[in-house]
């Protein structure tokens, strides 16, 4: 019987941990009867596109990347609309994707749940043309992107580092919206598209987002005052945000942002520039990724302050 084929991409330089160990281990998991791994190493921007595609062509079964959420998204968008499945060893500064559909941020771990072999057959979004699996957005996170990329120090630290310089320096815009049931105007601090409930570290900005449901949770955080911003900190990382009172959520499958002005957005976590008007849609059941069996429900716990901070930190 031919054997089934299997494309490892690992980002060399994503994350801050070294991946030297990874293509011994994922050898070492996989039965070599049943199986034949390869492994390719990324070196410029969009090279884990071009082979996914490949992958795809060759009709691979899995592509597993090894990397942060911009590896995750320049691979999964390849693997949208076939029958190639997506695999996770996360290696980022966020892991957003990772972290919503409970993958292990441990490599051993999370090979165990890709050779559980579970397929879940999740939504993605498009906003402009750029394709987004977690969030999308305007606004401070969109601000913040932009900074975070030409950051030096990566993870957690490095993000708050530029958060605390940054929200001294934004300015909210003022936005015209059209979606499924009505339109808005409204100024706003953070307009963020949600697919899944996160944008990474744990940073719920949209709790009760679900990335089956053909939906996509849009946050609009309105302008903050210095004295709101640690409450408001607290409650992205305990997945309360919902409950600030300058929140407002909409539930819709399709969005037009319209804006004064041309600039920045982010699209899973990396800053793209783009016009004054976004269009972004959700389209159903288009990627599939091997992860965990969705919890009962759907939705994401809440958790404790403790516990939410520490896990964000690693300690």
């Amino acid at each position: 019987m031919e054997k089934e084929k299997i494309c490892v991409i690992i980002n060399p330089v994503s994350g801050t941990e070294s991946k030297q160990y990874i293509p011994d281990e994922v050898a070492a998991a996989f039965n070599q009867k049943k199986f034949d791994v390869f492994f390719r190493i990324t070196g410029y921007p969009d090279h884990a596109t071009e082979i996914a595609k490949d992958a795809v062509g060759k009709k691979y079964k899995y592509v597993i990347t090894v990397g942060g959420d911009g590896t995750v998204n320049e691979v999964a968008k390849a693997l949208i609309g076939t029958d190639c499945t997506l695999g996770i060893i996360p290696f980022g500064s966020g892991n957003g994707l990772a972290r919503d559909l409970h993958i292990p941020l441990n490599s051993r771990n999370a090979l165990k749940i890709i050779l559980a072999g579970n397929v879940r057959t999740i939504d993605y979004g498009v906003a402009n043309d750029h394709v987004f699996f977690c969030t999308c957005g305007v606004g401070f996170d969109a601000f913040i992107s932009g900074k975070f990329a030409e950051e030096k120090l990566r993870g957690p630290l490095g993000y708050l580092r530029q958060v605390l310089e940054g929200v001294i320096d934004f300015k909210s815009d003022e936005y015209d919206l059209d979606y499924d049931d009505g339109s808005l105007k409204e100024r706003a601090f953070v307009l963020t598209c949600a697919n899944a409930s996160q944008y990474g570290n744990d940073a719920f900005i949209a709790p009760e987002a679900d990335m089956e449901d053909g939906k996509m949770n849009v946050s609009i955080l309105k302008p903050l005052n210095a004295i709101e911003i640690p409450q408001t900190t607290l409650q992205l990382f305990t997945k309360n945000i919902d409950k600030n009172s300058k929140m407002i959520s909409l539930l819709t499958s399709s969005l037009t942002i319209h804006r004064s002005r041309e600039g920045v957005m982010h699209v899973d976590g990396e800053p793209v520039q783009t016009g004054k008007d976004i269009s972004v849609k959700i389209v159903p059941k288009g990627l599939r990724v091997l992860a965990p069996k969705k919890p009962r429900g759907g939705k994401n716990g809440r958790d404790n302050v403790f516990s939410s901070l520490t896990r964000w930190l690693g300690v």
